[in-house]
């Protein structure tokens, strides 16, 4: 079992024993704002990793800032990101994007791979602050709609379900109703990207990627890298997951860049899991 499931497992028994007040005490005590760690993606130019921590010491979750260009003359050269982080990171999130470059009214969408908290956290803030749209794929929305990450999801925890709010810092200011619904295949063309959606179902059922004409895919929670490339430590549909993998092998992937960890090559994973 990985520290990450210990932690996981530690937190629900935790949630249990003290409470929600206890968890949201613990909340405000761990959820001092820390640097975020920014990598420019040397293999992929125009791509920026942007790293930050998760609370209690989870581990970390992945935004990624992408640089388009080639849009409609209204729309223009700009960037799109895909996800956002927790709202506890917002500072260190805000201050990773104006360092690479991207200033209010540059960010033309964000792209959210699914709805859980630590990807949602900022996409409301940032759409008021950059003028951005956010994107989504519809079976996901009630999650940012209405601030329960168990919305469709097939069993939820009820304790969970009451104090991941809490966990996450996503309050009622941090519920949003998104701008575009995403579909299988949608293209970007509009924001100055070459890239389509592509629906992946397992760790969420509206869980979305976004392949690059480069073969770059922001995998979200299907996928994860912090120990070793691997499905995400946590999915709702374990089935829907597989078939999702079996649909990536009949796309142009080179390179998948995860929700949690550092990037590997689609084809070493393909490799190991044989």
């Amino acid at each position: 079992m990985t520290a990450r499931r210990i932690s996981r497992n530690w937190l629900l028994g935790a949630a249990a024993a003290l409470g929600t007040l206890g968890i949201a005490c613990a909340a405000i005590a761990l959820a001092g704002t820390q640097p975020a760690e920014v990598t420019s993606m040397e293999n992929e130019p125009g791509i920026t990793r942007i790293c930050l921590p998760l609370p209690y010491r989870l581990g970390t979750v992945n935004c990624y800032l992408i640089a388009a260009s080639g849009g409609p003359a209204e729309t223009g050269s700009g960037y799109v990101l895909v996800d956002t982080g927790c709202a506890g990171q917002r500072a260190s999130l805000e201050k990773a994007l104006l360092g690479a470059g991207c200033r209010p009214g540059d960010l033309k969408l964000i792209v959210l791979t699914h709805g859980d908290f630590d990807h949602t956290g900022n996409a409301a803030y940032l759409r008021d602050r950059f003028g951005a749209r956010i994107a989504m794929h519809q079976g996901d929305s009630g999650m940012a709609e209405r601030g329960d990450m168990f919305s469709n999801r097939k069993s939820a925890n009820a304790i969970l379900r009451t104090i991941s709010p809490l966990l996450f810092g996503f309050g009622r200011a941090e519920r949003f109703v998104p701008d575009l619904y995403v579909e299988d295949g949608d293209d970007l063309d509009a924001y100055g990207l070459a890239a389509q959606i592509v629906h992946i179902p397992g760790h969420s059922s509206g869980s979305i990627g976004v392949l690059t004409a480069g073969g770059s895919l922001f995998v979200g929670d299907l996928l994860e890298n912090t120990g070793q490339p691997a499905y995400n430590s946590i999915m709702d549909d374990a089935t829907a997951a597989q078939a999702s993998i079996e649909k990536l092998q009949g796309l142009p992937v080179q390179t998948i860049y995860p929700g949690h960890g550092k990037p590997f090559a689609w084809a070493q994973f393909l490799q190991d899991r044989r």
